[in-house]
C-alpha cells in the first residue's frame, strides 16, 4: 500500500510562478558557489579552544566589514547575506549552499546545508536523507534498521529565520552559526558536525527584510501560511523540508522589549502533536537556560536581557513554523523570540547563543531522537489503525485541560465528488505535498455509520466511485486530523491566532469521516485528474462547473488568454467551443482539477474579464491584510489588472474611478473611506449605470452602508461574545448569481467579524441559521447572536449593485468557498430587464436610516480586539493592572464573568502587539486567574 518515497524527486511539484520553478527544479541542486570540495585531507583532531578557526574560512569581519553579535552595530541586508554565504561555501568543505525559492520581488532564499566534510558528499547527503525519510514509514523500515540509522546517521537540524522582514537579529545569528560550524577547530564544533546536517535558512522573506515589514510583498504573514502554502517563498520551503526532514526545527523572530522567550510554551497544544517532541522542546528549553547568560531568568527584579517561557507563544494552528515541522514533519518545532528593542549586538548574541545551544543538545541526544522520531511514525500507525485521536494536554504547570478530545474514532475520511470537485482535487493534492496518501475510491462502499461534516451524523452511507479516501493508519495520521479534523478541540481557551482550519470546511467540500473498518476497492493517486476525457463535435463545446475556487481561477485564466465562455445562469456550467480547446488549455484544466465534458453547441450567458478598480483610499493598509490578499488571489492567480482607486478618485469622478467596472473595497479602519456627499453620490451613481461594488467586512460593509447602498445595519456584540475564527453553518440563497455553484448549505469562516442585521432592500444570500440546524465549530461563546443575521447581501441600486461580504473571503487566500464567492460577484451578469422598484435614483429610506445610524467602534481593525476574561470579582484589580498600559481599556460583566477589551484598531496580532503580550504576563504574575485570552 505505501509508495515508495525514493528518489524523493518523484513527488510532482505543485505549479509554481515561472522564478519559483526554476528556483526549485533547477536550484535545490547545490548554486551560489559550487559544492564540497572532493577528496578532502583527513580532518585534525579537535581541541577544547572555542577560538580555534581554519583561518581559510573567511570570519564575518572580513567578508562584512564587521562581526556578527558581540560588537555588532547593524543588521547585514540580503546581498550580504547572500555575499557571506557563497564566501564561506567557496572555502570550507563542510557547506554546500542552494536556494529553496524565489521571492515576489524576484530574490533568491538561499540556504546552507553544514555538516562534516563527509556527510555533505552529494551521494553521502542523499543517503542520510534517504535514510531519515524511510524512518517517517515504520511499514517498510523494520525496527533492526531504524537502530542502525538511529546509531550511523546524523540527524538533520533547521535553523531559519526572519519569516517576518522585520524581525531581522535571527538572519544574522544564523550566519554567525554557520561560520562556527564551517570554521571552528573545537570538539564541540565536531560534535556538533559529526552527528547533525544542519540546515540553515537565513531569511524567509527577504522582500520584507529589505522593505523592515513583517509581510512579505503580497502582504501575507508568511508565519500562518505554512499548510496552505499560498506563497512561493512557503511553497519552496516546504519542499526543501520534505527533502531533508528535520528532528529538530527553530524558527527565530522578534517580539517587543527587551527580553527573549523560548519554550516550553504557552497553552493551548495541539492534540496531534506527539509526546516525544514536546519532550525534546522541554528539554531543549533546559539546555538554552543553561547556554542564555546574559541576565538568566527574568524575575520581578531582572526585566531586561533575560529570558522566560510557557507564555504568549503556543502549538496550536497549523499555519506555524513550529507547529507545522512538528506535526508535519515529527520534528521539535520552536518559536524563538527576541525583544526587538534591544541593541542589534545584543539581539544578535542572544539568538545565537540558543541557536548553539539548541544544537549542542540535538548533537548530545541525537541517537536518542533518531529512535523517538521512529517510534513517532510507529505510534501513529497503530492509532490510525485503531481510529484512535492523541488526547489533549497542557503544558503549563497551572492550567488544566478544559475542553478534552471526545471520544470518537477516526479510521477514514472520504471526500465526497458529487460538486466542487475541483477543490476536492486541490485538497487532494495539498494532502499528497505532505506525503499524505489519498486513495481514489473504484467501486462504491457502504459505510455503516458516518459523521458528515457539519454535526450531523448518517447510517448506511454509500460512498460513489470517484470519491477519494483517507485512511488513517498510514504515517502522517497526525497530520491528516490536524488539518481535516472537523473540529481542533482547544484544550484552553487562550488563542494566538484562529480556533479553525479545518480544510473541508475552508473548501467546504463534501466530506464525511468514520470509526468503522471500511477498506474500499480504491487505487492510490498519483496526480491529478481532470482536463478533457473524451473528444466533443468540432460544432460543440467543452463543459465544467463553475462550482468551485479551482474552478473559478480556471475560467479567469481562460477569459485572461481571450477564449470565449458562456455560462449556464441555472446550472453554473461553462461551455469553451470546442476549437478554442488546446493542448494548454486541456493542460490548464488539468492542474486545477477541472473535467471537460464534451457538450452541445455553447449556449448561455457570456463571461467577461471584469475591469476591477482596488480601493486604497482612507483607512486601507496596501502592506498586510485583504488589500494585499485581493493583489494576490485577483491579481497574481487571477491575472487580473487592478488598478488602484483613491478616496479622491471617487470624490472627483476621475476616469480610474469611472473606467472600471468593479470597484473592491477591502477592509480596513474607515467607516467613510474618506467619501464626501458628492462621492457617495458619484458611488451611486456609478453603480447605477450597471457596476458592481465589492465591499469586504468593516470597512468595505461601513463605506456602502455610509453611501446609502444597503439597508444592513450592525448588530451589537454581547459582552462575552467570542468568535474566534470559527465555521459556521451558513443558508445559501442558491438562485442568486453570487451563489451559482454553492450547495443550500454551506460554511464560512468568521473571525469576530461584524454581525449585519438582514437587508431589507437587497437579496440576503448568506444567512446564518435560526433553528436547530445553526452549527459552529472551534471557540465560541455567545454565538447564537449571529442567528438569523447575513453573511452576504446583494443591494441592487439602478442597473448595478452592491455585493457586501460581512467577513473577509479573501482570508489569507485559503477560504476557498469565499474565493469562488467573489469570483461569482466579479462575474455577476449584466442586467438584461429594466431595474424594479427598488433600484430607483435616490435613496431609499430604510438604507437612508441605515447610513445614519451611529457607527460601530472599530475595536478590532482587520484583526480583532484583545480581549481578556477573569471572574467578576477580579475585575478591581484586572483593571488596575490594564491601566498601567492603556487608558482605552474597556469593561464589561455578565454573568460570573468580567471582560476587559483592548482596542486593536490596527488590527495587530499578539506577536507584534505593543504590549498585549505583557499585558498578559502582568495578570499571571498578579495571580490573576484568567478564564479565557483572545487575541
Amino acid at each position: 500500500m505505501a509508495p515508495s518515497s525514493r528518489p524523493f524527486w518523484t513527488v510532482p511539484p505543485k505549479r509554481l510562478a515561472g522564478a519559483a520553478t526554476i528556483a526549485l527544479l533547477l536550484g535545490m541542486a547545490p548554486l551560489l558557489s559550487g559544492t564540497a570540495t572532493a577528496n578532502p585531507t583527513r580532518p585534525s583532531p579537535c581541541g577544547n579552544d572555542p577560538t580555534a578557526r581554519l583561518s581559510t574560512v573567511p570570519a564575518p569581519e572580513t567578508v562584512l566589514g564587521f562581526p556578527l553579535g558581540a560588537g555588532q552595530e547593524r543588521v547585514v541586508t540580503n546581498d550580504e547575506v547572500r555575499t557571506y554565504l557563497g564566501a564561506v561555501d567557496s572555502a570550507s568543505n563542510r557547506v554546500v549552499t542552494g536556494v529553496m525559492a524565489t521571492s515576489v520581488l524576484g530574490q533568491p532564499l538561499p540556504y546552507a546545508v553544514v555538516s562534516n566534510e563527509r556527510h555533505v558528499r552529494p551521494a553521502a547527503l542523499r543517503k542520510i536523507a534517504d535514510d531519515v525519510r524511510d524512518l517517517r514509514d515504520p511499514r517498510r523500515t523494520s525496527a533492526r534498521t531504524a537502530d542502525r540509522t538511529a546509531t550511523d546517521s546524523p540527524a538533520i537540524v533547521w535553523v531559519t529565520a526572519n519569516v517576518h522582514g522585520g524581525e531581522k537579529s535571527g538572519t544574522d545569528a544564523a550566519l554567525k552559526t554557520l561560520y562556527e560550524l564551517a570554521a571552528g577547530l573545537s570538539c564541540e564544533v565536531a560534535r556538533r558536525n559529526d552527528n547533525l546536517v544542519t540546515i540553515i535558512v537565513p531569511t524567509q522573506n527577504p522582500d520584507g527584510r529589505d522593505a523592515t515589514r513583517r509581510q512579505n510583498e503580497f502582504g501575507f504573514d508568511m508565519n500562518r501560511d505554512w499548510f496552505a502554502r499560498t506563497q512561493q517563498e512557503t511553497d519552496g520551503k516546504l519542499e526543501l523540508l520534505r527533502r531533508y526532514p528535520p528532528q529538530v526545527f527553530i524558527d527565530a523572530h522578534e517580539m517587543g522589549g527587551r527580553q527573549y522567550f523560548f519554550p516550553p510554551n504557552a497553552d493551548p497544544i495541539h492534540h496531534e502533536i506527539a509526546g516525544e517532541a514536546v519532550d525534546w522542546i522541554n528539554r531543549i528549553g533546559e539546555a538554552n537556560k543553561a547556554g542564555f547568560g546574559f541576565n538568566g531568568a527574568c524575575d520581578d527584579t531582572v526585566t531586561t536581557e533575560c529570558y522566560f517561557n510557557y507564555d504568549t507563544y503556543d502549538m496550536f494552528f497549523m499555519g506555524y513554523g513550529d507547529t507545522v515541522p512538528t506535526t508535519g514533519f515529527g520534528a521539535a518545532g520552536m518559536t524563538y523570540e527576541k525583544g526587538s528593542a534591544s541593541a542589534v549586538a545584543d539581539r544578535v548574541q542572544q539568538q545565537f547563543h540558543t541557536q548553539w545551544s539548541t544544537l549542542g543538545w540535538a548533537a548530545a541526544n541525537k541517537r536518542e531522537v533518531l529512535s523517538g522520531y521512529f517510534d513517532i511514525w510507529t505510534d501513529a500507525l497503530a492509532q490510525g489503525r485503531a481510529g484512535t485521536l492523541e488526547p489533549n494536554e497542557v503544558v503549563q504547570p497551572t492550567n488544566e485541560v478544559q475542553f478534552p478530545v471526545p471520544d470518537i474514532k477516526i479510521r477514514s475520511y472520504f471526500l465526497l465528488p458529487d460538486r466542487q470537485l475541483a477543490d476536492v482535487r486541490q485538497l487532494v493534492e495539498r494532502l499528497r505535498r505532505m506525503d499524505v496518501e489519498v486513495y481514489e475510491v473504484q467501486k462504491p462502499t457502504r459505510v455503516p455509520t458516518a459523521r458528515v461534516f457539519g454535526g450531523r451524523t448518517a447510517t448506511n452511507v454509500t460512498v460513489p466511485k470517484g470519491a477519494y479516501w483517507i485512511p488513517m493508519d498510514q504515517p502522517q495520521k497526525h497530520w491528516i486530523q490536524a488539518i481535516m479534523g472537523e473540529d481542533p478541540y482547544v484544550p484552553f481557551p487562550y488563542f494566538y491566532d484562529v480556533s479553525s482550519w479545518s480544510n473541508p470546511l475552508l473548501m467546504g467540500v463534501s466530506t464525511i469521516y468514520t470509526g468503522d473498518n471500511v477498506r474500499p476497492k480504491a487505487e492510490l493517486v498519483r496526480g491529478i485528474s481532470g482536463g478533457r476525457g473524451s473528444l466533443a463535435w468540432p460544432w460543440g463545446s467543452y463543459t465544467y462547473p463553475l462550482d468551485s475556487a479551482a474552478a473559478a481561477e480556471f475560467t479567469f485564466r481562460l477569459l485572461g488568454r481571450g477564449v470565449p465562455l458562456v455560462r449556464d445562469l441555472k446550472t453554473s456550467r461553462v461551455a469553451i467551443p470546442a476549437t478554442k480547446l488546446s493542448r494548454t488549455v486541456d493542460e490548464l484544466a488539468e492542474s486545477f482539477g477541472v473535467t471537460l465534458t464534451p457538450g452541445g453547441r455553447p449556449t448561455g450567458t457570456s463571461l467577461a474579464l471584469p475591469d476591477v478598480g482596488l480601493f486604497q483610499g482612507t483607512g486601507i493598509s496596501t502592506t498586510s491584510g485583504s488589500h494585499g490578499e485581493a493583489r494576490y488571489v485577483l491579481g497574481k492567480r487571477w491575472g487580473l489588472d487592478l488598478t488602484p482607486v483613491t478616496t479622491a478618485d471617487i470624490n472627483d469622478n476621475t476616469e480610474a474611478f469611472t473606467g472600471r467596472t468593479v470597484l473592491l473595497v477591502p477592509d480596513g479602519s474607515s467607516a467613510t473611506g474618506g467619501l464626501t456627499a458628492t462621492g457617495q453620490a458619484n458611488l451611486r451613481d456609478w453603480i447605477a449605470q450597471g457596476h458592481t461594488y465589492l465591499g469586504l467586512r468593516n470597512e468595505g460593509t461601513r463605506v456602502a452602508r455610509a453611501a446609502g447602498l444597503t439597508s444592513t445595519t450592525e448588530k451589537t456584540k454581547p459582552a462575552d461574545y467570542l468568535v474566534i475564527g470559527s465555521h459556521l453553518r451558513v443558508d445559501v440563497d442558491t438562485d442568486n448569481p453570487v451563489a451559482l455553484g454553492r450547495p443550500a448549505e454551506d460554511f464560512e469562516f468568521n473571525n469576530s467579524d461584524p454581525i449585519l442585521n438582514p437587508s431589507t432592500t437587497g437579496t440576503n444570500v448568506l444567512s446564518y441559521p435560526t433553528g436547530d440546524t445553526f452549527w459552529a465549530n472551534g471557540y465560541t461563546v455567545g454565538e447564537d447572536a449571529l442567528k438569523g443575521t447575513a453573511a452576504v447581501v446583494d443591494e441592487p441600486t439602478g442597473a448595478g449593485r452592491a455585493v457586501l461580504f460581512a467577513f473577509n473571503p479573501l482570508f489569507r487566500a485559503y477560504n476557498e468557498n469565499g474565493l469562488h464567492l467573489v469570483a461569482n460577484a466579479l462575474l455577476y451578469p449584466a442586467a438584461t430587464t429594466a431595474p424594479d422598484a427598488r433600484r430607483t435614483p435616490g435613496i431609499d429610506p430604510a438604507r437612508a436610516s441605515a447610513a445614519a445610524a451611529p457607527v460601530t467602534p472599530d475595536l478590532g481593525g482587520g484583526w480583532r480586539p484583545i480581549t481578556v476574561e477573569v471572574a467578576a470579582s477580579d475585575l478591581p484589580r484586572t483593571r488596575a493592572i490594564a491601566e498601567r498600559f492603556t487608558t482605552d481599556a474597556r469593561t464589561s460583566a455578565k454573568d460570573s464573568s468580567a471582560y476587559v477589551v483592548i482596542p486593536n484598531p490596527q488590527g495587530l496580532q499578539v506577536d507584534e502587539h505593543p504590549f498585549a503580550s505583557d499585558l498578559v504576563r502582568a495578570l499571571r504574575d498578579a495571580k490573576v486567574p484568567l478564564r479565557s485570552v483572545v487575541g
